[in-house]
């Protein structure tokens, strides 16, 4: 396909949605739930979700150590009560609790992805504090000296110093099995909850000195206390362990079943057209989208500009923002090996509409330059 044919695609897919971003401003008042039913969480995520896809990690972690950086400019410019929609691990936890959405979506092409938030879900529901909830997710028991006061630096401390008690592990793994299926209820696959088990057994093995692992990189990536204590570009801890507080927020928000987990491809015909469908059918708008650097594969598969065109089906409004992730190539961004821009959503759209978007390199000069 010629690039003429393939600007002349892209503008026709995109003929609406500049009305889906005006929709979103005067849409009647936002019928979002306050929170989902078991069975309403469960229906969301076997009827969205699409079949389990291929990523070369495990990705239990995240292996952005500046993420927090765009927080700031997140709080001033996104309005609570939105749509956050985001992709992988528990990075998503501290953007989440920041813009306060009234619903949360991951989709992730991984059904290990959904293993991994299931598992985080039960823990922290079950957890009245921090410490209670490292100590579960590490099959550590509570290390003396730690509490509501203590700083994310002392229980990373605590917790690496601590060493599993398998027995403590093989309960927990217990109250976890029995939280999600008599619990909740939910209808788990066969092959479910050996996969939790094997999430659960690797934070349980490394504990605090967890770290992202992938065949194409090194060893270069954050370790989970490395990213607990991270901070803003100000020196603001703004993760979601940094206090009680803000833990607090986000337990609330699993137990009202808030933060649905959904296996999908970005480029795929089903998730995210199912997830805007089901806000625009609520009079919602997707406030916040975190692709990380998804869209650097999505170019490789040549499948962006579906991606594309699933966005702009969803409702949006002009705060409407993409977070994205950019390694090793954005130094000259930020002057670290991994660098957060944010970008506008409708901006894009029209950008692209425009032909003025073409390649990966484009879309991330586009957020530099926001």
């Amino acid at each position: 396909m010629t690039r003429r044919r393939w600007l002349l695609g892209v503008v026709l897919a995109l003929c609406a949605a500049s009305m889906s971003v005006s929709l979103g401003t005067r849409a009647a008042p936002s019928t979002l739930p306050d929170r989902l039913a078991d069975s309403e969480f469960w229906r969301l995520v076997a009827d969205f979700s699409e079949p389990n896809g291929y990523f070369d990690s495990d990705n239990l972690l995240s292996n952005e150590d500046t993420f927090q950086t765009v927080i700031p400019e997140l709080v001033q410019t996104i309005p609570p009560g939105g749509v956050y929609l985001g992709v992988g691990p528990e990075q998503n936890f501290s953007y989440i609790i920041a813009v306060r959405p009234a619903l949360a979506f991951i989709t992730d092409v991984r059904r290990g992805n959904l293993h991994l938030h299931l598992l985080y879900k039960s823990l922290i529901e079950q957890s009245a504090s921090r410490a209670e909830f490292l100590s579960r997710l590490f099959g550590r028991r509570v290390p003396a000296g730690v509490g509501p006061g203590s700083t994310v630096e002392s229980l990373m401390r605590a917790y690496g110093e601590a060493r599993p008690d398998r027995e403590y592990v093989e309960a927990t793994m217990a109250a976890v099995a029995q939280n999600l299926t008599q619990g909740h209820g939910f209808a788990l696959d066969a092959d479910d909850l050996p996969e939790i088990r094997h999430v659960y057994e690797q934070f349980v093995a490394a504990g605090p000195e967890l770290r992202f692992v992938s065949s194409r990189s090194g060893n270069w990536y954050p370790t989970f206390a490395e990213i607990q204590v991270a901070t803003d570009a100000a020196g603001q801890q703004r993760g979601y362990l940094a206090d009680e507080q803000r833990f607090q927020r986000l337990r609330d928000l699993q137990q009202r079943n808030a933060i649905v987990p959904i296996v999908g491809n970005f480029g795929g015909p089903k998730a995210l057209r199912a997830i805007g469908a089901y806000v625009a059918g609520h009079g919602g708008v997707v406030s916040v989208f975190y692709t990380s650097n998804v869209e650097r594969y999505l170019f490789q598969d040549g499948t962006w500009t579906t991606f594309m065109n699933n966005v702009a089906a969803m409702p949006l409004a002009p705060h409407s923002t993409f977070i994205r992730s950019c390694f090793d190539s954005c130094s000259s961004f930020g002057g670290s090996r991994a660098v957060s821009l944010l970008d506008s959503m409708p901006g894009l759209i029209a950008d692209l509409s425009a032909g003025r978007v073409r390649s990966y390199r484009d879309v991330l000069a586009h957020g530099h330059g926001r």
